[in-house]
C-alpha cells in the first residue's frame, strides 16, 4: 500500500489522532487501498478509549437515557458531516492530507502548523494518558491491591521502555487488536441483552425531558462523545491511495461511521440496560460495572481484564507512532531539530522522552475529565477550522479540481461547524480552565511559528 520499509503499516499512519500524513509525507500515484479496506480503516480508528470510559461523565447532567442515546447518535451524524468535508478536501489536495496541509491551504502556514503543534505537544500524549488512566482503573478492578495510578504509570513507562528496544508491534496484531476489540463489543452488547431479564434503566420518551437536548449539559457531554467518534477522517489522508475515491472515498466514511455509531449506541444501550444510572454515574471504569451485571462479579473482573487488553494495545500503538510524527514535523522546523535524535536502533529517543514526560505529567492530574476536555477542545477547534476550510477553498479557489464533493453542502458542513462551536462555547463556560490552556497551546504553537526562519516551513504540498 505504499509503505516503504520501516515506515509504519497503514494502519498507523492514518491513526486516529494526527497522521503522519500530516507532516509533509508524500501521496503515492498508485491506487491499491479498496472500499473495504478503506472502511475498515476508518473503524479500526474509530474504536478507542472513549466507548468504555466516558457515559459515566454524561450522566449526572443528562439523568435519562433517551437522551443519552441521542447524544451519542448526534455525535455520530456530526462526525459523519465533518468527515465528508474532509473527504472533499483529501481529494482536491491530494499529495499529503490532513489538518497540517488543509489549513495551510486555506488560512495560512501558521494556522496549518498549530494543528501540527497541537499534535507535538498533546495530540499523542493526552490520548496515551487517557488510555492509561482507564487502563488503571479497570486493572485497579482486576487487581484491587494495585493503585489504578500506579498501574498507569507504570504501563506507560514499560511500553516506552519496550519501544526504546526497538520492538514494533506489526500491522497484523493492530488489525488484530482492533477486531478483538470489536469482537469484545458485539459480546457485550450479545450478552447484555441475553443474560439479562429486565432493564436496569427507564428507556421511555419523556416529553419533559426534550429541553435537555438544547442544555448547556448536552453540549459538554458532547465533548466526550466526541472524543469516543475521533477518527472517523481516517480514509481521507490516503485518498490518493483509494481506488476510485469519487466514489469510494466519502462511501468508505459514510459506511465507516454509521457502522461505528450503531455499535456505540448498542454498547451503550447495553450498559444503561444492565445497570442502574446511580452505579453508573460519575464512573470511569463503566465497562466493568456493566459486567459485573451481566456476566457476576467474576465474569466482571473477567472483562476488565479483557478491555485492559484493548487499551493496552491502543497504548503501544500511540506510544509508537506518535515520536514518529514528531519527527518529521522537526525536519520542517530546525528549532525543533534536536526532538529528530535517533539511537542506534533508528528509535527517536528524543521525541519519545518528550511525549513520555507529557504523559506523567498529564497523568499527575489524576483527572480523566480535566485530560479529556482540555484535548479535545483542541483537536475540536482545529477540526472546525478544517471543515470551514470547505466553504473558504470553494470562495478562494472555485475552479479548484474537486474529484469528491462533500455530500450535503452546504447543510452538513455547516451543521458540522455550528455544533461545535455551540459544544466549545459551553465547554468554555463549563470548564475555562481546560478550555484556555487548551487555547494557550493553540497560541503558543503560533508564537513559535514566528520564530521560524524565513524559508521553514517548506510547502507541505510539495512533491516529496
Amino acid at each position: 500500500m505504499g509503505s516503504t520499509p520501516g515506515d509504519p503499516p497503514l494502519f498507523l499512519r492514518a491513526h486516529r489522532f494526527e497522521p503522519v500524513r500530516d507532516v509533509g509525507v508524500s501521496v503515492p500515484e498508485k491506487r491499491v487501498v479498496s472500499l473495504p479496506t478503506a472502511t475498515g480503516l476508518v473503524i479500526a480508528n474509530m474504536v478507542g478509549t472513549g466507548v468504555f470510559t466516558s457515559l459515566g461523565f454524561q450522566i449526572p447532567g443528562l439523568p435519562s437515557a433517551w437522551v443519552i442515546l441521542t447524544l451519542w447518535l448526534v455525535g455520530g451524524l456530526c462526525s459523519l458531516f465533518g468527515a465528508l468535508a474532509y473527504g472533499e478536501l483529501a481529494a482536491a489536495l491530494p499529495r499529503s492530507g490532513g489538518e497540517y496541509h488543509y489549513l495551510n491551504a486555506a488560512y495560512h502556514p501558521a494556522v496549518g502548523f498549530m494543528s501540527g503543534w497541537v499534535s507535538l505537544l498533546v495530540g499523542f500524549s493526552a490520548p496515551v494518558a487517557l488510555a492509561a488512566m482507564a487502563f488503571g482503573r479497570y486493572f485497579h478492578t482486576l487487581l484491587p491491591g494495585v493503585s489504578p495510578e500506579l498501574a498507569a504509570q507504570t504501563v506507560v513507562l514499560g511500553v516506552t521502555v519496550i519501544h526504546l528496544a526497538g520492538g514494533r508491534a506489526g500491522s497484523l496484531f493492530q488489525n488484530a487488536a482492533t477486531g478483538a476489540k470489536i469482537l469484545l463489543i458485539l459480546v457485550l452488547i450479545g450478552a447484555g441483552w441475553l443474560l439479562t431479564p429486565g432493564s436496569q434503566t427507564p428507556f421511555a420518551f419523556n416529553p419533559g425531558e426534550t429541553r435537555l437536548l438544547a442544555s448547556p449539559d448536552f453540549a459538554v457531554s458532547l465533548i466526550y462523545v466526541m472524543y469516543a467518534y475521533t477518527g472517523w477522517n481516517a480514509s481521507t489522508y490516503i485518498a490518493g491511495e483509494i481506488r476510485d475515491p469519487q466514489r469510494n472515498l466519502p462511501l468508505s466514511v459514510l459506511l465507516g461511521t454509521v457502522f461505528v455509531t450503531l455499535l456505540y449506541i448498542g454498547l451503550n444501550t447495553t450498559f444503561l440496560r444492565a445497570a442502574p444510572l446511580s452505579e453508573l454515574s460519575g464512573k470511569l471504569e463503566v465497562g466493568q460495572v456493566a459486567a459485573a451485571h451481566i456476566f457476576g462479579p467474576t465474569g466482571g473482573r473477567i472483562m476488565s481484564g479483557l478491555i485492559c487488553a484493548g487499551l493496552l494495545s491502543s497504548l503501544s500503538a500511540m506510544t509508537w507512532v506518535g515520536p514518529r510524527v514528531t519527527v518529521a514535523v522537526a525536519r520542517d522546523f530546525p528549532l525543533l531539530a534536536p526532538l529528530g535524535r535517533k539511537n542506534g536502533r533508528d528509535v527517536p529517543v528524543a521525541a519519545m522522552g518528550l511525549q513520555t514526560a507529557m504523559v506523567l505529567l498529564l497523568l499527575a492530574t489524576r483527572s480523566f475529565e480535566t485530560v479529556l476536555t482540555y484535548l479535545q477542545c483542541a483537536l475540536s477547534l482545529c477540526s472546525l477550522l478544517t471543515v470551514a476550510a470547505v466553504f473558504v477553498l470553494r470562495v478562494r479557489q472555485p475552479d479548484l479540481p474537486r474529484p469528491s464533493k462533500t455530500w450535503g453542502y452546504p447543510f452538513t458542513p455547516a451543521v458540522f461547524v455550528g455544533v461545535n462551536i455551540w459544544m466549545l462555547w459551553h465547554v468554555l463556560k463549563a470548564h475555562p480552565r481546560e478550555s484556555l490552556i487548551g487555547l494557550a497551546t493553540l497560541i503558543a504553537g503560533l508564537a513559535f511559528f514566528a520564530l521560524r526562519k524565513p524559508n521553514q516551513p517548506r510547502d507541505s504540498g510539495s512533491p516529496g
